[in-house]
């Protein structure tokens, strides 16, 4: 199908600003098309979608990601490794056993992700139910560890929880933010680790994938939509990094709800 500019500006803006904000890009990249009758823009698109996000993280956190590749190089060579004094390198290798569950999920799930997962009442109770447990975890959260002080457990455990994400409504994002306060870490750093988690899960997702690219391809809908979706992203973790300083995540439970609430108030209108 052939995205007019619009649409994939509007889907563009949409994953950017999903993909990093707690509320679920894939959740509104199935919503969006639904509410307006746009078609399906294509497993193509949407690869190109997310490598507009993964551009931006890679722009805002490219000092810790060229330290985190310096870090990654040290460790493979017996006389540089140093797991326990180099924080680079034992965050790169946290990183690594933190997208293993996505993966193992992602690959396991592949059909129900493009089929059954998809359907808007799923979709509604899901952005309510993980609201609630984002909601929880954040109130209830001590706030307390720094980066610094995660451990492989720790990594596993918000992994796990990022293969959640699997299911629209959930929110990558939010998921592993929840997991991380619920663990007991700032909430800055909470959102840190989960905007460098989505490096290696985003990239691996895309190349998987990346011979959907030019299937049935429009050029300039795949570049409008790749450009406005890294500026988007960027914003998003330029100023959720911001907000969180002094402010909780209550504004983004409340917007769940809120999407819930339509897509049931849509779903109840189109069965009259």
């Amino acid at each position: 199908m052939q995205l007019t500019l619009l649409q994939a500006m509007v889907l563009g803006m949409v994953q950017g600003l999903g993909e990093f904000l707690p509320i679920s890009s894939s959740a509104h990249l199935v919503i969006v098309p639904w509410l307006f009758g746009w078609d399906d823009p294509g497993l193509g698109f949407d690869v190109m979608l997310h490598w507009g996000t993964l551009a931006a993280v890679l722009v805002y956190f490219r000092r810790d990601v060229l330290l985190l590749a310096r870090g990654l190089w040290r460790s493979l060579f017996r006389s540089t490794r140093d797991w326990r004094n180099d924080p680079h390198q034992r965050m790169v290798w946290l990183l690594a056993i933190a997208s293993v569950p996505g993966a193992v999920i992602g690959k396991l799930f592949e059909t129900q992700v493009e089929t059954t997962f998809r359907a808007p009442t799923l979709i509604a109770a899901v952005l309510v139910g993980f609201g609630l447990i984002l909601m929880v975890a954040d109130r209830y959260g001590r706030r307390q560890k720094q980066l610094g002080a995660i451990r492989w457990w720790d990594a596993l455990l918000i992994g796990c929880s990022q293969a959640l994400a699997v299911i629209p409504g959930v929110s990558r994002s939010g998921s592993t933010i929840a997991a991380a306060l619920g663990l007991g870490f700032r909430r800055e750093d909470a959102a840190r680790f989960s905007f460098l988690m989505s490096i290696p899960i985003i990239f691996g997702a895309g190349l998987v994938k990346i011979g959907h690219v030019l299937d049935g391809a429009d050029y300039a809908a795949l570049a409008a939509g790749f450009i406005v979706s890294a500026v988007f992203g960027f914003l998003s973790i330029k100023y959720l990094l911001r907000y969180i300083a002094g402010h909780d995540f209550r504004l983004f439970v409340w917007y769940r709800f809120a999407f819930a609430a339509l897509i049931a108030t849509v779903i109840l209108m189109r069965m009259q």
